[in-house]
């Protein structure tokens, strides 16, 4: 027997599989790579056509000729500083900007610090009725949206804060929703006991325990939830639209825009500005993922599987 011989045929033959293997990877993979590139130049294109447009003179938006590119040679990027400098379109975006930073700095500071204070009580404290009190609080998760307006509204106006900035911020001194306290209530329960024992050893009471080991074991889902609630006021402009009913209201810059748009100016330059706040909307946004985007998916998933 010519062992020789057959250990050549099934080396060939191994080679031969080998090669089909790889052969039919590289095709998968290149089949992928293409779907997705095709994919994204869909997502991408509104995006895009926005850039383009916030980039337009007055007479490429005017020719009958639909243009996709603007001029390279003539791009108007004054666009961007009559968002701010312009008054005409009759709102202020530089006074409604000021509003909605005053908004998220108040927020992103109110929401973390009482969330995490609420889920540390229930995560960490035992106390009579946790169990049925955090019940009644995920319940409020099953309400809609749309069945609290008409008595929040009824209640902000009988309190006078109609036209204000406090619907958009006092509220949140609570919390800021169920949502975020499970999470971090989640995310708590990762953290070892042993710590808290540690420093009820040493002396240490719930709130030192609460301030000074528990809180900064959460940075993850903390800034996962800075980032949520930054992204949330930033482009909320229903909000202002329910309470803002005076000409006169601090209105945000989204709001702002908002109604620019639904206002039609007939300016066809107010257009490509329009266009241009489109663009500054979404810059903050996405430098914030850009930057944060590990500690963004780690804050998601650990506090989804902890617990």
């Amino acid at each position: 027997m010519d062992f020789k011989a057959i250990r050549e045929r099934l080396t060939g033959e191994a080679y031969a599989s080998n090669r089909k293997a790889r052969a039919w990877d590289f095709t998968k993979t290149t089949a992928l790579f293409v779907g997705m590139c095709l994919v994204a130049v869909v997502l991408m294109f509104p995006y895009l056509f926005m850039v383009f447009k916030s980039l337009m003179s007055e007479t490429e938006i005017l020719d009958p000729n639909p243009h996709f590119f603007p001029d390279w040679t003539n791009l108007q990027w004054n666009n961007f500083v009559l968002l701010f400098t312009d008054a005409s379109s009759g709102y202020s975006y530089g006074l409604a900007l000021l509003h909605t930073l005053i908004i998220i700095a108040f927020n992103v500071i109110a929401i973390p610090l009482s969330a995490t204070f609420i889920a540390f009580s229930f995560a960490k404290l035992k106390w009579k009725g946790r169990n049925i009190c955090f019940a009644i609080m995920m319940l409020t998760m099953t309400l809609p949206g749309v069945v609290t307006q008409i008595p929040l509204y009824v209640i902000y106006a009988k309190i006078g804060w109609l036209n204000t900035l406090y619907p958009f911020t006092i509220p949140n001194l609570f919390g800021g929703g169920a949502l975020y306290i499970f999470l971090i209530r989640q995310y708590m329960f990762g953290i070892p006991n042993e710590l808290s024992d540690a420093a009820k050893i040493d002396g240490c009471g719930p709130f030192r325990i609460y301030w000074s080991i528990i809180l900064p074991n959460c940075k993850s889902i903390l800034i996962y939830i800075i980032i949520s609630v930054f992204n949330s006021y930033w482009g909320d402009y229903y909000g202002p639209l329910l309470y803002m009913t005076s000409t006169d209201a601090p209105y945000t810059f989204a709001y702002a825009l908002f109604r620019s748009t639904v206002e039609g100016l007939a300016s066809s330059q107010w257009a490509a500005v329009r266009m241009a706040g489109g663009v500054f909307m979404t810059l903050f946004p996405t430098i914030l993922f850009i930057v944060f985007q590990e500690k963004l998916t780690d804050g998601a998933l650990t506090s989804g599987i902890k617990g």
